[in-house]
C-alpha cells in the first residue's frame, strides 16, 4: 500500500469521525424550491436563487435564443478571440445598472476575487480583511503575497487600529457585503470612510446582495447610499450573476481606469477561456427582470419576516439577519448533521454547515429563502425546526 493513498484514507476517516465529510447530492429537477434527490421529492432551502430566476422560463428562452445566435462556446480567452459584442453589451448594461463607469465580466465570482486582489496589491502591500470573508477573497489575498491582516467580524475599531499602524505602500480593505454563512451586512459606509481616510482601496464582494438589496436590486453599495460616493474610484464592486441573477458568472465594476487595469492584470480573466456568449445574452434578460423585480423582492422580504416570526427556538439560535440567508446556530458538528438528516427524512432539504466553512463550535443549518417559496413552505420549515429542537434536546 502506498503511503500517499494511505494518507488519503486516514484523512477521510478523520473527516467521518468529526462529522465533517461533505456530501454531494444530485438533483433531478431544475433549480427551484422543489427538488428530487434519489427519487425522493424534497422542499429545498439550499440554493442562492433568491429571486427565483434560475428556473424562470423567460431566462431559459433567452439562453436558448442566445445559443441559437452565438453557439455554445467562446473558443478562446477574452483577449485572444473569445470576446463578443454581446459581452460588451452585458458589461455596459451592468455598469449602468450599478452606477459605475465600466464593468468586466468574469466566468465566476471565485475567479473575480482571486484575480482582483493580486492585480491591485503585492509584496510590500497589505490587505485588511474581515475574518468571515468568503474563501475566494482569502485565496486572492494569499495569491497576492501581500501582508494579510484579518480583523474581527465587522469590528471597525480593530480595523482602524490596523490601518493606522500599517506602513504598507498600498492598502486594500476587502469585505463581503452580505456574509454568506451569517447573513448579516457589512458596515459599508463606515468602511468607505476608513478607506478614504487611509487612502486604501475598498473591495466589496456583493455576491448575496446584488439583485436583492438596494433600489431595483442594485446592490449593497446602493443600499448603503454609496452609489454616488465622492471617491467612488477607490471602490471595486463585485457582483455575482449565478445567485439572484439566476444564470452564471460575475462582474467587477468601478472606474474606467480600474477596469482597464484589471483587464490587463487579472490573471483569472486573462488566462481562461471566455464565458460562452449565450450566457451574456441570457444575463441581459436577467438584468431586465431584476430591475423590474420589486414585486419579487417584496415577496422575498415578506417570507423572511414570516420565517423569523414563526421560528420559535430555545436552545438553538436563529442568527440576526434581515437577508434571505437565515442561519440556525446549533454548535455541535454531529448534532447539526443529525438535524439536517432528520429534516431530510421529513422532506426538507437544508444544508448543514460545519468547520472549516464556519468557525469551530458554530456549526449551523443555513436556511436560504427564495421568492419562489410559498408561505406554507416557510411555515412548514419553521414548525419542523421547533419540533426537532425539542426532540434533540430531550
Amino acid at each position: 500500500m502506498s503511503a500517499l493513498l494511505d494518507e488519503l484514507r486516514t484523512g477521510l476517516a478523520a473527516l467521518d469521525a468529526a462529522a465533517l465529510r461533505r456530501l454531494r447530492r444530485s438533483n433531478a429537477l431544475p433549480c427551484a424550491p422543489h427538488a428530487r434527490i434519489e427519487g425522493r421529492e424534497l422542499l429545498a432551502f439550499c440554493s442562492n436563487d433568491y429571486l427565483g430566476l434560475a428556473g424562470e422560463p423567460t431566462l431559459a428562452a433567452a439562453l436558448a435564443k442566445g445559443a441559437a445566435r452565438w453557439g455554445c462556446g467562446s473558443g478562446a480567452s477574452h483577449l485572444v478571440s473569445g470576446h463578443y459584442t454581446v459581452h460588451d453589451e452585458l458589461e455596459a448594461a451592468l455598469a449602468r445598472f450599478v452606477g459605475s463607469e465600466r464593468a468586466l465580466y468574469f466566468s465566476t465570482g471565485y475567479m473575480a476575487n482571486a484575480g482582483i486582489v493580486p492585480a491591485l496589491v503585492g509584496r510590500g502591500d497589505a490587505v485588511f480583511a474581515d475574518r468571515l470573508n468568503h474563501a475566494s477573497l482569502v485565496d486572492g489575498m494569499l495569491l497576492s503575497r501581500a501582508e494579510m491582516q484579518r480583523y474581527p467580524h465587522r469590528d471597525l475599531a480593530a480595523l482602524a487600529r490596523q490601518l493606522e499602524a500599517s506602513g504598507a505602500r498600498r492598502k486594500l480593505i476587502a469585505t463581503d457585503a452580505v456574509f454568506s454563512m451569517d447573513g448579516d451586512v457589512a458596515p459599508l459606509a463606515e468602511l468607505y470612510a476608513l478607506a478614504c481616510r487611509h487612502d486604501a482601496w475598498l473591495l466589496v464582494d456583493d455576491a448575496h446582495g446584488f439583485g436583492v438589496l438596494g433600489p431595483q436590486g442594485r446592490g449593497a453599495l446602493a443600499a448603503a447610499g454609496l452609489a454616488d460616493a465622492a471617491e467612488a474610484w477607490r471602490v471595486i464592486y463585485v457582483g455575482t450573476l449565478g445567485k439572484a441573477a439566476g444564470v452564471s458568472g460575475a462582474f467587477a465594476a468601478g472606474s474606467a481606469e480600474l477596469i482597464e487595469w484589471l483587464l490587463q492584470k487579472a490573471r483569472t480573466y486573462i488566462f481562461t477561456t471566455g464565458a460562452p456568449p449565450a450566457l451574456a445574452h441570457a444575463l441581459l434578460a436577467s438584468l431586465a427582470l431584476i430591475e423590474a423585480g420589486d414585486a419579487r423582492r417584496a415577496r422575498l422580504h415578506g417570507l423572511i419576516a414570516l420565517f423569523r416570526a414563526r421560528t420559535a427556538l430555545v436552545r438553538w439560535r436563529l442568527m440576526d439577519s434581515a437577508t434571505p440567508i437565515q442561519p440556525v446556530l446549533i454548535g455541535d458538528n454531529a448534532e447539526t448533521a443529525a438535524v439536517a438528516k432528520a429534516l431530510l427524512d421529513e422532506g426538507l432539504w437544508v444544508p448543514a454547515i460545519r468547520p472549516p466553512t464556519v468557525p469551530a463550535g458554530s456549526a449551523r443549518l443555513r436556511v436560504s429563502l427564495s421568492a419562489a417559496h410559498g408561505e406554507a413552505d416557510v411555515i412548514r420549515l419553521a414548525d419542523a425546526l421547533a419540533r426537532l429542537e425539542r426532540r434533540f434536546g430531550a
